[in-house]
């Protein structure tokens, strides 16, 4: 929602590039103040910063703002519900949390989702810039599930600094594709202005700050749990917020993604109840 309102008065890569520098000085400027270590920078640890910072910030958050201008913002909050979808098989593949029989039917579930989702978009494509807009927020999704499971499987740093680093990694690519594409930003409207303030601070510094470090401790399936949230949120702001109107197949989609995720991670939500 905030990030359609950002779109009203900016360009999506200035929106992208202030939200990732505005977050990146917040963390560093934390980073200083707790006094937190740097990382030895090996090669490896190198290649992982650089990697996680791109596809967790720089392309993703380019990606959601782009695709954006042209789908509601209710549609990118439920393709960011699919995230786990493609973490699961991820995680077997590349980490020791393995998938069951349970959470293959689940995967299989939550596709079909997201194929209820984006169906009417892939069967326009060529047509117009929604179904591209569509891609680019299911894109989005893919990179978030990638960069998970890198940060789970990358060497031992503190969290705060590493989501300072990410984000300032971020910054590199953008700021010179927003100079190239959309030129040095002026200051617009109020509203678009304190949006893209809000962005940086919030749902850019202090979301990569807890995110980094609840993938870390709890690995990156038990992070997007956080998911089943995202949708209803979006959903909910952007009909009640921006007077969105929400077609059918987003209920659809969004009742056969959660029923997936709920298949797949009916032991973590049992867990979770339970407590």
């Amino acid at each position: 929602m905030v990030v359609a309102i950002a779109l009203e008065g900016y360009g999506p890569l200035t929106v992208a590039c202030a939200r990732t520098t505005l977050g990146a000085v917040a963390l560093l400027v934390l980073m200083a103040v707790l006094k937190r270590p740097m990382p030895e920078f090996t090669p490896t640890m190198a290649r992982y910063l650089i990697a996680i910072g791109l596809l967790n910030t720089a392309l993703p958050f380019a990606l959601l703002s782009w695709g954006q201008q042209y789908v509601p913002s209710a549609f990118a909050g439920i393709s960011m519900a699919a995230l786990p979808l493609f973490v699961l098989p991820l995680a077997h593949v590349f980490t020791d949390e393995k998938m069951s029989t349970r959470n293959t039917l689940g995967v299989i579930m939550g596709f079909i989702g997201a194929a209820v989702l984006i169906g009417p978009g892939v069967m326009r494509l060529g047509t117009g810039w929604e179904p591209l807009g569509q891609l680019a927020c299911i894109a989005a999704s893919i990179s978030y599930a990638v960069s998970s499971i890198m940060t789970r499987r990358c060497p031992p740093i503190d969290p705060i600094t590493m989501a300072a680093l990410l984000l300032t990694v971020g910054t590199v690519p953008l700021i010179p594709a927003m100079l190239i594409f959309e030129g040095v930003p002026t200051m617009g409207d109020s509203r678009p202005t304190i949006a893209i303030i809000i962005l940086g601070f919030i749902p850019t510094a202090l979301a990569a700050l807890i995110r980094v470090a609840t993938i870390r401790s709890a690995g990156a399936i038990f992070m997007t749990l956080v998911n089943y949230q995202v949708p209803l949120w979006s959903m909910i702001f952007g009909a009640w917020v921006l007077s969105e109107v929400l077609p059918l197949r987003f209920f659809v989609a969004l009742g056969l993604i959660l029923f997936g995720l709920a298949i797949s991670q009916w032991s973590n939500l049992k867990r979770l109840s339970g407590r």
